[in-house]
């Protein structure tokens, strides 16, 4: 079986670092996160353009209808410029949340609004500390009406709707939890922005005071979609983590060829080697698990859950390594502001708990295998 991307796909990819490259160098991410901004919008626009919002979203819904393949493809070149927009949360969340469970006029209504780029959206789902649980949701919708809050939430204050998941019974089931699409530009809506650890990437909470709120999907089954939303966004993240330790590898290895010390370049001293090698490996096990990861959300393979899962965990773990060891080659140099190794040491560790822990996702993993070898 073959798990490398078509020519086809490869040549998007090419399109899409020459596009970022340019579009996105290091200081239009310093100037979001030094800035007031709360994302590069020329950027936001420029994706738009080139038709990277809608890659996965059906031509009947104003997308390109490639897939989500290629999706995965234009999720790495993003992991690796740290693009400064709501990407993620629009496009992995939100939109494939509408596409799993929208009915049509909702799915017209707003996936064309985000291929265009004219909408941002977002899924709030936490509420404080804590991995995804139906436990944890209090949040509540009655009648019709939405009260609650949710914190934190990607994107939030700058997103124009949000699927939020709430509480619409209490029989302790996760069938009590069920997903609605509530206009975030309407009344009864307070956002406000919190300082998170890589402020390129926009956190917010959200109160919400008896908010209109629009079913999503069947009431009893919010929670089941939920769950096949965050395995999907899982591997697009991944990809995204699995570019961004790419480039921090290729970060330090550049600096260890030019950089001399004691009259030869540090790349040749076994530590600073020892440091590169192990960043390689852990890059290259990540995109193996990335890869399988792809080809299961590109053919809703039953091993979709087990596969995502695997993805987030080995992804995480090699953007948090490269990012780490990358300041380390850089030395003291490393640690200072005007070097780019804090940028992505920022973004690993905020992707990081951006769907949940590691921990969260390890248990995920083994309550997943056990459940299918028990069938097996």
């Amino acid at each position: 079986m073959n798990f490398d991307f078509s020519d086809d796909q490869k040549q998007l990819r090419d399109q899409a670092r020459r596009f970022l490259t340019e579009r996105c160098p290091p200081k239009a991410v310093r100037a979001v996160l030094e800035g007031h901004a709360p994302y590069d919008r020329e950027l936001w626009k420029g994706l738009a353009e080139m038709g990277f919002l809608g890659v996965a979203i059906p031509e009947e819904f104003g997308g390109s209808g490639a897939g989500h393949l290629e999706l995965c493809v234009i999720a790495e070149e993003l992991g690796r410029v740290l693009a400064p927009v709501p990407f993620s949360s629009t496009v992995y969340l939100a939109a494939e949340a509408i596409m799993i469970a929208g009915s049509d006029a909702q799915k017209k209504k707003w996936l064309p609004a985000i291929a265009s780029g004219e909408a941002i959206g977002t899924l709030a789902l936490f509420e404080g500390k804590g991995n995804p649980s139906p436990k944890a949701i209090k949040a509540a919708v009655s009648n019709g009406t939405l009260t609650g809050a949710k914190s934190p939430v990607p994107d939030g204050s700058i997103a124009d709707f949000a699927v939020v998941a709430a509480r619409t019974g209490n029989s302790g089931r996760e069938t009590d939890i069920s997903l609605f699409i509530v206009d975030l530009t309407g009344d009864g809506v307070k956002r406000h922005a919190l300082h998170n650890l890589d402020q390129s990437h926009n956190q917010s909470e959200v109160v919400f005071e008896a908010c209109k709120a629009e079913p999503l999907g069947p009431a009893t089954e919010g929670w089941s979609i939920l769950t096949r939303v965050l395995d999907r966004a899982a591997v697009l993240l991944a990809f995204e983590q699995v570019g961004g330790a790419d480039r921090a590898l290729e970060m330090g290895r550049d600096y260890a060829l030019d950089r001399i010390a004691f009259g030869r370049q540090i790349g040749s001293f076994q530590a600073v080697k020892h440091l590169l090698a192990d960043m390689y490996v852990s890059a290259t096990l990540a995109r193996s698990n990335c890869y399988y990861g792809a080809w299961a959300l590109s053919t809703n393979a039953p091993e979709l859950p087990e596969a995502a899962a695997t993805a987030r965990i080995s992804a995480t773990q090699a953007f948090q390594h490269c990012a780490k060891n990358n300041i380390q080659v850089h030395g003291g140099m490393g640690f200072t502001w005007e070097f780019d190794c804090h940028l992505y040491y920022r973004r690993a560790n905020a992707l990081a708990l951006g769907l949940g822990s590691q921990t969260y996702w390890e248990n995920q993993l083994i309550d997943r295998m056990r459940a299918r070898n028990a069938v097996a």
